[in-house]
């Protein structure tokens, strides 16, 4: 009996980490990167693009997420690197990070690239070129799984982009990523374009949106549809909150909900793992106090206004029946808990705490310390994390500090490079 082959599914690779933190006047730590890679993996999501393994300030944070991984924290997520797709940039990823095992490797493919960027000094020949050789070299390297990027996708013809997948297939990549860098596609070209890319180079897809032209999600959904309607596993990019450059990525929350609850998309479309929605509110809470950046009034799903009701009308069909007004329930998103804002006394852990009022905070999450000492060792690294942050740490951070010290200590420590005297 011939052996059935797998529906094609849909998973989220989520892109905070990466794409997020190049957003202008905005970055996270190196323990607020590691607490949004903790709740993607609580969430279920497939795949965090953690960081930059070329950028010699991301190492040893890289190096210690990787230990959370053997470590059996950061589990069942993947962990993978963005570098460009050139050779250079392979040799210094392993170079910084040894134990990387997951890549993207990124080369614009538009003919405005082309003569904009490169100035009309590469072909797309040469492009094709650069990728597979960077391909080539992270496998010879001992990279896992590899993606390749076609930034400008959406700018890019498909003839090109269909060349270019073969090749990145030929040489061994898992994925191609469509860029939609700028935002350009709508619903209905992007489905074309990534159904055709499906049936014509055979190999998994990823969907990067951006929402410059306010399309992002619909974009994602758009371009996950026609990839599985073309008989490969689709991967959408996301970002927490929509953070990312200029206006944003297509947002994780309103992504999963798009996929959950609009019409009919679920009953067709399977999602390759099961995200719990439940974990919505907290790292959307978590992300927009670490990048210090309000959630809109108006964010689906998690924001302040998405359960409110002030019409007449409204408020009395939402209390007869709340499917009368809602898609779902705010439960759904592990809202509904009451929040307790301190009016009284309060101590908050700072750079200049002292041992006395940091034992007394972590007491109240009962944490102890058997000495007086050790209890001054996790200060220390909480003093450091607030100095990085600028910000009092939150509880999951401090609960993080004080049952891993030794991977927030990799995280907290720096190594500039060592300048030559004048």
């Amino acid at each position: 009996m011939a052996k059935k082959e797998q529906t094609p599914k849909i998973y989220l690779l989520d892109v905070t980490n990466r794409d997020g933190v190049q957003t202008a006047k905005l970055g996270l730590s190196k323990l607020e990167k590691t607490m949004i890679n903790i709740y993607l993996n609580e969430m279920g999501i497939f795949q965090s693009e953690f960081g930059f393994p070329t950028t010699r300030h991301e190492a040893r944070y890289l190096e210690a997420n990787l230990e959370l991984v053997k470590m059996g924290v950061l589990k069942p997520i993947r962990l993978e690197g963005w570098i460009r797709a050139i050779v250079e940039d392979v040799k210094t990823a392993f170079k910084f990070v040894p134990n990387i095992k997951h890549l993207n490797l990124s080369i614009s493919t538009s003919e405005q690239m082309l003569k904009g960027k490169f100035r009309g000094k590469k072909t797309g020949d040469d492009i094709i070129k650069e990728m597979t050789n960077a391909v080539d070299a992270a496998k010879a390297m001992g990279a896992e799984s590899i993606g390749v990027n076609a930034e400008d996708g959406s700018r890019t013809e498909l003839g090109f982009l269909v060349k270019f997948g073969l090749a990145a297939k030929e040489h061994g990549a898992a994925r191609l990523r469509y860029c939609d860098t700028l935002g350009y596609d709508n619903p209905f070209t992007i489905y074309e374009t990534m159904k055709a890319l499906a049936e014509n180079v055979g190999i998994a897809l990823e969907v990067h949106c951006h929402g410059d032209l306010g399309m992002a999600v619909a974009n994602s959904l758009a371009g996950a549809k026609g990839t599985v309607d073309g008989g490969q596993d689709a991967y959408i990019n996301t970002t927490v909150n929509g953070i990312g450059e200029r206006a944003g990525n297509a947002d994780l929350v309103a992504t999963v909900l798009a996929m959950n609850k609009s019409k009919g998309f679920a009953k067709n479309y399977q999602l390759g793992n099961p995200i719990k929605l439940a974990v919505a509110a907290k790292i959307a809470e978590f992300a927009s106090y670490a990048f210090d950046v309000d959630i809109p009034l108006n964010q689906p799903g998690v924001g302040a206004n998405a359960f409110a009701h002030a019409s007449g009308i409204h408020a009395d069909g939402v209390l007869k029946d709340p499917e009368n007004y809602e898609l779902y329930s705010y439960k759904d998103l592990g809202r509904g808990k009451p929040k307790f804002v301190e009016t009284g006394r309060e101590i908050i852990s700072g750079q200049y705490s002292g041992i006395a009022g940091f034992r007394h905070l972590m007491g109240k999450m009962n944490v102890s310390f058997g000495t007086r000492e050790e209890a001054g060792d996790i200060l220390e690294l909480v003093r450091y994390a607030n100095v990085q942050s600028h910000k009092p740490l939150v509880e999951d951070e401090l609960l993080f500090i004080a049952k891993y010290p030794l991977i927030a200590q990799k995280l907290l420590t720096l190594t500039p490079l060592v300048l030559e005297t004048m």
